[in-house]
């Protein structure tokens, strides 16, 4: 018997080869075939696809830094370089899921692999290819599974596309599908939790994850749940049933980081803010940061415990330790960003110093990516206070400057000799401090007694700060120093900050009180500046200070306006602008001062009409004066309208020689409407007919008092050419110029400004189209009043169209009449445009006259610097309508 079956071995082989054979047909329906490829196609091909592409979704997570600041998002976002740094795990996957279907036709895995490509499809970002795979397998799958799976991708598709009809269709047939599986039921319960945080209906968050949660198995998934359960009701102030979410999500093994942030939470819900035993709290904040395992979150934690303090009211100790959570290392540079603007909002609105506040909104922007989202609102806040730095610091600068240049040269050596002895004894100072800090441990006790100590520390000369500061100030007096600009709050010092009459301007008081941001080695690395090139910054020379001090003029006027109206402090703009006054009686911004401290003073129910009065004296021909004579005057987008109606129909006369027919539109029109965003083009026609009608003197006089109050620039480039050309003796100059100009019927009404320009120059702006971008509505001083209800309606627009863009909405003075109000953040211009391009067509306010909505426009972050520095919307516009 032994024999006969080793007889008939090689037989049974090929026979068991021959079948094997016959079975890998493809198309042929039989027992044999369907086993081969059902267990061919389902363990090679389908399994290693499916593995390829659950390696790219750890990846995705891996990468992904949760920001637990925030509430975290129901799926993990995909980041587009983490799909290009796995690139090739797609393609395997493509490719093998393609084998399934190709070699194996007649086996029941080619459904689940064609699901697996439109999975490939989506995460390569082609949505057309994956929809249309996913809509296929719900028509043709005879498997109930893959096609609720198919519909519910589908779902997830339409939900990131924005496409909310299309999923709302597939939500409504899905509640009337049967049979669906518990691990379809968890994905479309999961996906359900996205559609609502997309369209920010947030009451309808939590029931969606609930329902999740019946249906998953998965501890780590239950986990993360359990944590967004707790973020959400910490927020709607349900503190029970945050604490037990956060308690629950303890379990399933979270991560560390996970695992902290749900301790400290649930701590914080159930104890810390409602305790009245402080030092208990505070004991609880030291704690967690001297345990050894939180040394990554000791930022977080000195941030909290800065938060707490700030609800006690210790606002100084609330910033003594954001300052400090700032200097701990940390991997989370988003965190330190929330720390950063956290201390930019202190000094705005409890210090009111509005330059710490730049600084802070500086070094928050830093930790920022320009895709996140309140990255666009600190950008434009940003431009603001840029500003208000470089005029405040032009005053401190010159100030002290020409003070100094006051002295005789013997006294400007001395100060500065003493000025730079007392420097470095400060320097010298500081550095024993730093060494006085270091901790001293059982371990450095030890070394103390095995005799390495002395008065400031180890022997060592790189272990001892104050000789390596000695070093280092030597070093500089014989070599010269080198320029420390890596860190504003330690080259922000320098003896120009000393004012030697103690006048201070009233914008800001900046207070160093003690913030140390920086390390004891940053402070090291300070070195002493050259006397001779302090020495050279003096301005002895009288051309020097005379234009150090126009610069004072200009900054005093300007922090003045903008602390009136961007910064809404009345009260420091009356100090500035009653400076100006007083140090530069003459100035040629006075008519503007006057209207402005006239606006100030009347908010602050002061004494508005004296400065009324100094118009009507002074000035009684101002537009300024005009508009104060007449407070019911018509204004806004109405003014705007009909004063350039009637400029055009003032240059036509005028380009017919009608010069007093033209000079009497638009003196009337000046009277009508003082100030609008066409004065300035009105004045300068008219200064033209000046040129035709009256004495080369005067016309030179009014061209002079043109160029030194207009702000716009192309119109000062304009007025600029005309009087150079005058003075040079070609007084006929006006009518020659502006026959190269083109003809009324060339532009629109609101856009005639242009004709007064020379021909065209260089944009000062840029195209741009990947960077962020904002969205901007231009309003008038009446549609700025009732900003409320606008932004109201905005907030609703948004909830129901871009919920998941978190789109934010501000407002802030671009002119004396215009204000803008800025809807933050867009990725790029595309996304921008497709908001402008919803807004305009479905966005309904009776606030919102359609006009008003057609004068929207998108702008990049860089471009919006320009524009708040140049003030010419017009000019933007222009722009505008060639690039966009």
């Amino acid at each position: 018997m032994h024999k006969t079956i080793l007889f008939l071995q090689p037989y049974i082989i090929l026979l068991v080869l021959l079948a094997g054979i016959i079975s890998c047909s493809s198309q042929k329906d039989t027992f044999t075939n369907r086993l081969y490829h059902n267990t061919t196609a389902r363990f090679n091909a389908y399994y290693y696809a499916k593995e390829k592409i659950k390696e790219l979704e750890t990846e995705i997570e891996k990468e992904y830094q949760e920001d637990f600041s925030q509430v975290l998002p129901v799926f993990y976002p995909i980041d587009s370089s983490t799909i290009e740094a796995n690139e090739t795990l797609l393609e395997e996957a493509r490719e093998m899921a393609s084998k399934a279907v190709d070699w194996h036709k007649i086996s029941k895995w080619v459904d689940p692999a064609y699901l697996l490509i439109g999975r490939v499809d989506y995460y390569k970002g082609k949505f057309d290819e994956s929809q249309n795979t996913f809509k296929y397998l719900n028509v043709n799958s005879t498997q109930d599974q893959v096609r609720h799976e198919a519909l519910i991708r589908l779902l997830k598709s339409f939900i990131d596309l924005r496409q909310f009809e299309d999923a709302n269709f597939v939500v409504d047939y899905l509640s009337k599908e049967p049979a669906i599986s518990k691990e379809n039921k968890k994905l479309l319960y999961k996906t359900l939790a996205y559609y609502y945080e997309t369209r920010g209906e947030t009451d309808m968050i939590v029931p969606s994850l609930f329902k999740a949660l019946e249906f998953t198995d998965d501890k780590a998934e239950i986990s993360r749940i359990n944590f967004i359960l707790g973020q959400m009701y910490q927020i709607a102030g349900l503190d029970a049933f945050a604490y037990e979410y956060y308690q629950k999500s303890l379990s399933g093994s979270p991560n560390y980081e996970r695992t902290f942030f749900a301790q400290l939470f649930s701590q914080q819900v159930a104890e810390l803010e409602k305790s009245k035993d402080l030092k208990r709290v505070r004991d609880y904040y030291d704690a967690l940061y001297s345990d050894n395992k939180n040394i990554d979150f000791r930022d977080v934690i000195l941030f909290e415990k800065g938060r707490f303090e700030k609800k006690q009211g210790n606002l100084d100790e609330a910033i003594r330790l954001y300052s400090l959570a700032v200097k701990e290392p940390g991997e989370n540079e988003r965190q330190k960003g929330y720390i950063y603007q956290e201390l930019s909002e202190v000094f705005l609105h409890e210090k009111e110093d509005f330059l710490k506040t730049k600084y802070y909104l500086d070094s928050a922007l830093s930790k920022f990516k320009d895709s996140d989202r309140n990255y666009a609102t600190l950008a434009s806040r940003k431009v603001i206070f840029d500003q208000f730095a470089e005029n405040y610091e032009i005053l401190t600068r010159n100030d002290s400057l020409i003070g100094l240049s006051r002295l005789s040269p013997e006294e400007q050596e001395t100060y500065v000799d003493t000025y730079l002895a007392r420097e470095e004894k400060r320097l010298i100072q500081e550095a024993e401090l730093a060494s006085q800090k270091k901790n001293t441990g059982i371990f450095d006790n030890l070394l103390a007694f095995g005799g390495s100590g002395g008065s400031s520390g180890s022997t060592f000369y790189w272990d001892n700060p104050v000789a390596i500061q000695r070093g280092s100030l030597e070093f500089n007096k014989v070599w010269g120093n080198r320029s420390l600009t890596d860190n504003w709050r330690s080259s922000n010092r320098s003896f120009q900050d000393i004012s030697i009459e103690g006048n201070q301007p009233l914008s800001s008081e900046i207070e160093e009180d003690g913030i140390e941001e920086d390390s004891p080695e940053t402070a090291l690395a300070t070195q002493l500046p050259d006397k001779s090139s302090l020495l050279s910054q003096i301005p002895n020379e009288p051309e020097r200070r005379q234009l150090m001090l126009e610069e004072m003029e200009n900054a005093y006027f300007n922090l003045g306006k903008l602390l009136y109206f961007d910064l809404a402090e009345p009260q420091k703009a009356i100090a500035n602008l009653e400076m100006l006054i007083e140090k530069f009686p003459e100035t040629p911004k006075k008519p503007e001062a006057y209207y402005t401290l006239f606006l100030a003073l009347r908010d602050v129910d002061g004494d508005a009409e004296k400065y009324a009065q100094l118009l009507n004296t002074e000035f009684p021909d101002s537009q300024f004066t005009k508009s104060v004579n007449n407070p019911d005057q018509v204004s806004g987008s109405q003014a705007n309208f009909e004063s350039g109606q009637n400029y055009k129909e003032a240059y036509g006369l005028y380009r017919e020689q009608e010069y007093a027919s033209a000079r009497s539109i638009i003196r009337e029109t000046l009277n009508s409407y003082p100030l609008t965003k066409n004065t300035d083009r009105l004045l300068l026609l008219d200064i033209l007919i000046t040129g035709k009608l009256e004495s080369v003197e005067r016309y030179k006089e009014r061209l002079q008092s043109f160029l030194q109050n207009a702000e716009d620039e192309p119109l000062r480039d304009f007025a600029e050419k005309l009087l150079k050309a005058v003075s040079e003796g070609e007084e006929d100059v006006s009518a020659s110029e502006v026959e190269e100009l083109p003809g009324e019927d060339t532009a629109p009404p609101d856009q005639d400004l242009d004709q007064l320009t020379p021909k065209a120059k260089e944009s000062p702006y840029k195209e741009n189209a990947s960077q962020t971008h904002i969205f901007i509505l231009p309003m008038d001083e009446g549609m700025a009043e009732g900003s409320g209800d606008l932004t109201a309606a905005l907030e609703s627009f948004h909830a129901a169209n871009f919920s998941n863009e978190r789109l934010r909405t501000g407002t802030i003075a671009i002119t004396r009449e215009t204000k803008i109000l800025i809807i933050s953040p867009f990725p790029n211009a595309e996304k921008s445009m497709n908001y402008r391009e919803t807004f305009l067509s479905s966005f309904n306010s009776d606030s919102l006259p359609e006009e008003q909505k057609n004068s929207s426009f998108v702008i990049s972050i860089e471009n919006f610097q320009q524009l708040n520095k140049r003030k010419d919307l017009e000019e933007y516009r222009s722009f505008y309508e060639q690039a966009y």
